[in-house]
């Protein structure tokens, strides 16, 4: 199947539908479905993005692996023939695309650590001189390496805008300790994959992690450093002073705001020629980091 936009499996309860996710219940487990869809400004759009939820899956699970010194994670297998009995009816729909994971409690804020200025931190800055309430050095300006990564939390919501946070805020909501472990597992995290991702040719500018409880095991869940949870920039075309060309979805947001569009539901549908990049990018993204070429079949 190329292409997937939603999709049920008969007598598997679906448990939530993301703005990308698919999500099923299994005993003691979950099933992550990702599909082709994309969502911009928080709107899921009409169209889909070809091999984007394999894309997302594939990488998620080879930064999962790659990581895995540095924390634990909710990832149990990738493999369709070692899932459940009776998820094998469906290999076919579901191959590449899919991982099987740990049930957990997810903590109600994401972990957001920035590198560069881009973005929401760019457009405060130019206001506050700050990101997320955290004061930076006069004269930056848009795309320049701050000065250390940051930390700069933000809540979760179920519809509308992810709202930044401050870190007293973020320690209000899960307490202290949690939040200082969180900060500091996304800092490492950050910095590990910046350094990997840059001798493959990409910045990660900016990327969001999340963490859930099993038991008092503090893991790393959903998706991980992925063209939809970060922005990667070509380390060869960078140019600090303005926008940077992306492997992310940067490229349909920038499309969207040439539109006419209040960027709020129902969302526009992108001419094909947008869908086409942006999948390109997607993979472009995947053979620079993992140095393999997508599993699509």
């Amino acid at each position: 199947m190329a292409e997937m936009r939603t999709l049920d499996l008969k007598g598997v309860t679906k448990v939530n539908r993301g703005k990308v996710r698919e999500i099923f219940g299994l005993d003691g487990h979950l099933l992550l479905v990702a599909t082709d869809r994309i969502s911009a400004f928080d709107v899921v759009l009409p169209t889909v993005i070809p091999n984007k939820g394999k894309v997302l899956n594939q990488l998620s699970a080879f930064w999962f692996s790659l990581l895995d010194d540095l924390v634990d994670n909710h990832m149990v297998s990738i493999s369709v023939r070692e899932f459940p009995r009776q998820l094998h009816p469906f290999q076919d729909q579901i191959r590449g695309r899919s991982m099987l994971v740990r049930r957990c409690n997810p903590l109600p804020v994401e972990c957001v650590v920035r590198g560069f200025m881009a973005g929401s931190g760019w457009k405060e800055y130019q206001v506050d001189g700050t990101i997320c309430g955290i004061p930076l050095p006069p004269g930056l300006g848009e795309s320049d390496e701050l000065p250390e990564p940051i930390f700069t939390p933000a809540t979760k919501a179920k519809t509308g805008h992810d709202e930044n946070i401050t870190f007293e805020r973020c320690v209000g909501i899960i307490g202290e300790d949690l939040a200082c472990r969180v900060r500091d597992l996304s800092l490492a995290i950050y910095s590990r994959a910046r350094d990997y991702a840059l001798e493959r040719g990409i910045i990660i500018c900016d990327t969001k992690f999340e963490f859930g409880l099993d038991g008092s095991d503090l893991l790393l869940i959903d998706e991980v450093l992925t063209p939809d949870s970060s922005r990667f920039w070509p380390a060869e075309s960078y140019q600090p002073g303005g926008s940077q060309p992306s492997f992310d979805k940067q490229y349909v947001r920038d499309y969207l705001e040439t539109l006419d569009w209040d960027k709020t539901a129902p969302g526009p549908t992108l001419p094909d020629r947008i869908g086409a990049a942006t999948s390109d990018r997607y993979l472009e993204a995947f053979l620079r980091l993992t140095g393999e070429h997508l599993k699509t079949n």
